[in-house]
């Protein structure tokens, strides 16, 4: 890959990057409630909620692009509310590539933080609540800062998953350039015309090098929030 990056290359890598920074946008939150609870709350269902999080990693991804179709297409239960009333339609768009990654990144992001929140004493956060700390601040104070290390590689693992989403991300939205075309979608594009070994490798290139970017910066910001989570209590 010695040529310089074409303005083409340069736009499937910048939508890619959008799409996978916005669906992480989407999942952090979502992952770190749903981590919370299998953590710490035992419920009725509770065993359903885990096995449904983690659907999408053992369902082919072409299925969940289905499932997702159902539901947020324009004839959906979701989508059709949501481009009846707010005008949003996420087939075909940048916006459910972003929701497929999502969706694909949730259960790599919801057991990292699970861990991390599972590591977390007991203890500390009843002695807080003993010494007057109510429970918003006991969280805010003990729990998160103690679970960073699992948010980190929760978000960089799901970012490195979501990059390299294919199967779910090209069957609810199909592969529009400029609109829905990610890193994966361009190479299966490119693979289907003669000639473009040269443009599939680059590709490739790309793909693998921010993927291990991505792994090798949830390593060290790991190793970093450990050091500094020593310090919190």
């Amino acid at each position: 890959m010695t040529a310089p990056l074409s303005s083409a290359e340069w736009e499937i890598i910048a939508l890619s990057l959008q799409v996978s920074i916005f669906a992480i946008g989407l999942a952090l939150p979502v992952a770190y409630g749903i981590a919370w609870l299998l953590a710490r709350r035992r419920f009725p269902g509770r065993f359903i909620l885990d096995g449904v999080v983690h659907l999408p990693l053992i369902l082919p991804p072409v299925v969940t692009g289905y499932v997702l179709l159902l539901l947020f297409g324009r004839n959906g239960p979701i989508g059709g509310v949501l481009d009846d009333v707010f005008g949003i339609s996420l087939t075909f768009s940048w916006l459910g590539a972003a929701l497929a990654g999502a969706v694909m990144a949730l259960p790599l992001m919801v057991r990292a933080i699970r861990l991390s929140i599972e590591a977390v004493d007991q203890k500390l956060i009843n002695a807080a609540k003993t010494l007057g700390a109510s429970r918003w601040r006991a969280f805010a104070t003990i729990t998160l800062p103690l679970s960073l290390p699992g948010i980190l590689a929760g978000t960089v693992l799901g970012f490195a998953r979501s990059i390299g989403e294919f199967g779910a991300t090209i069957t609810f939205v199909s592969n529009i350039a400029g609109e829905t075309r990610t890193l994966p979608l361009a190479i299966y594009n490119a693979l289907q015309i003669p000639g473009t070994d040269i443009q599939v490798a680059r590709l490739a290139i790309l793909s693998v090098l921010l993927s291990l970017g991505a792994l090798l910066l949830s390593e060290w910001l790991v190793r970093r929030s450990d050091r500094d989570s020593a310090h919190v209590v």
